[in-house]
């Protein structure tokens, strides 16, 4: 038998979007075969990846995923809805005696009193509660976000930019790596965080970003207020001590852009 019949299948949701477009090839490159749950109907070619069409939301052919898996790796997000997806994932993971699964989730989602990172701290609980062998990755802001949130900032003739407010992104393909290490290796726990190299004030953050496009804006500081602007400000949102950290800065990050 060759090594890619050897083993079962590794499911991986969340295959398609900007972290599992990375972690899939990685994933074939180490001689594992992969199923890739989507809510879109795809054909699986064979190349070593299987299609299977699901929605864990709607806990639709979330059963059938899991069947005859042993590692799970779940890295499909969105604004909403993550913790009840998640519980949808994990009773049937449980039900078909997976014996890891891997969770990606957000640096802040026990620190940071923003909704959406309220579903990601009870998605890390439906997984630590489940009985299951289980790791756990936190990670930071990617830097596609930071470039979105960039762009829309910048395209208003005065930007403002929230006090206090500092990021620290960090490259998928750097997180793409790290979750192919954990997805292959023992249940780990939770592991430490994985943030970027760099920690930006949001001022310094835009100002890069328009000098890479040639562009010109002044910059208003603003006021973050509430328990979230407060949050913020104290670095609620960053890892500054026990984290491994990328090693593609923001500056790398737009150089490969705007070249």
């Amino acid at each position: 038998m060759t090594p890619m019949t050897q083993n079962p299948p590794l499911l991986l949701t969340g295959g398609t979007g900007t972290l599992g477009r990375h972690v899939l090839p990685m994933l074939r490159d180490a001689g594992r075969t992969v199923r890739v749950l989507s809510r879109h109907r795809r054909e699986s070619a064979d190349d070593g990846v299987e299609h299977v069409t699901g929605d864990l939301l709607a806990d639709t052919g979330t059963a059938a995923a899991v069947a005859g898996v042993h590692t799970v790796v779940h890295l499909a997000g969105s604004n909403k809805g993550d913790d009840e997806a998640t519980r949808n994932l994990v009773r049937a993971a449980v039900a078909a005696d997976v014996r890891h699964l891997v969770l990606i989730s957000v640096i802040g989602a026990d620190t940071v009193p923003l909704g959406f990172l309220r579903t990601k701290l009870a998605a890390e609980r439906a997984v630590t509660g489940s009985g299951l062998p289980w790791t756990i990755l936190r990670a930071a802001q990617f830097h596609d976000l930071a470039l979105t949130m960039a762009k829309g900032m910048t395209k208003l003739p005065v930007v403002p930019v929230p006090t206090g407010l500092r990021l620290q992104p960090v490259d998928v393909r750097d997180v793409a790596a790290r979750i192919t290490e954990l997805a292959l290796g023992e249940p780990a726990g939770r592991v430490p965080d994985l943030a970027g190299p760099t920690v930006y004030p949001m001022a310094d953050l835009l100002r890069t970003y328009l000098t890479a496009h040639a562009k010109r804006r002044p910059l208003l500081p603003c006021p973050f207020p509430g328990r979230t602007g407060r949050a913020y400000r104290t670095g609620a949102n960053l890892t500054l001590e026990g984290a491994d950290t990328g090693t593609r800065t923001w500056e790398d990050f737009l150089a490969e852009r705007v070249g």
